[in-house]
C-alpha cells in the first residue's frame, strides 16, 4: 500500500472527520462475542445520532443473543484505508420499547420501518467509549479520538 502524499491530521480533524463519516455512512461491521459459542462478526445498516450509534437485527439473531451475554461491541465501517473504530456496550430494545425518535429516524434514513414487520426485531444502541480513527500508516500514532466515552478534542468548526 502507497502511503505517500498523507497529510497527517490534527486530532481534532479526525474527530470532524469520523462524526461526518458515522452521520454519512449506511454500513458497519458489528462484532460481538458469546461465552460459549466464541465471536460472531455481521454487517448492518447504522444511525449515528450524534451520540450512539443505533442498528437493528432480528430478536432470534446470533447478534442480539451474543449481546444479551456479553455487552461489549467492536463497530467498524467498512473502508480499510479510512478506518474508524468504535468500542462501546451494547443495550437491545425490542420493538415496542425503542424510543419512538430512535425507530422513527432509522425508519426515516431506510425507508424500511422494523416495527411493521411481522418477525420481531430489537433495536441495539451503542454508545461508544472508545474510537480510534487512522488513514494509513502515517496516522497510526495518535489514532484514539474518544476515550472513556469523551472525545479527546473537540472538530474545528465548519468553514463558511
Amino acid at each position: 500500500m502507497e502511503t505517500t502524499g498523507i497529510v497527517r491530521r490534527r486530532t481534532a480533524e479526525r474527530v470532524r472527520d469520523t462524526m461526518e463519516r458515522l452521520a454519512a455512512e449506511r454500513d458497519v461491521w458489528v462484532s460481538t462475542a458469546h461465552p460459549d459459542h466464541g465471536p460472531h462478526q455481521v454487517p448492518l445498516w447504522f444511525l449515528w445520532d450524534g451520540r450512539a450509534v443505533w442498528l437493528c437485527t432480528g430478536a432470534t439473531s446470533v447478534t442480539v443473543r451474543n449481546v444479551r451475554a456479553e455487552p461489549r461491541v467492536r463497530l467498524a465501517l467498512p473502508d480499510t484505508f479510512d478506518v474508524v473504530l468504535l468500542q462501546g456496550e451494547a443495550e437491545c430494545f425490542p420493538e415496542t420499547e425503542v424510543p419512538a425518535p430512535a425507530a422513527e429516524a432509522f425508519a426515516a434514513r431506510f425507508g424500511w420501518d422494523p416495527r411493521a414487520e411481522e418477525e420481531p426485531f430489537v433495536y441495539v444502541r451503542v454508545a461508544p467509549r472508545s474510537v480510534r480513527a487512522w488513514r494509513g500508516e502515517p496516522e497510526l500514532r495518535g489514532r484514539v479520538v474518544m476515550r472513556d466515552g469523551t472525545w479527546l478534542e473537540q472538530p474545528p468548526m465548519p468553514r463558511p
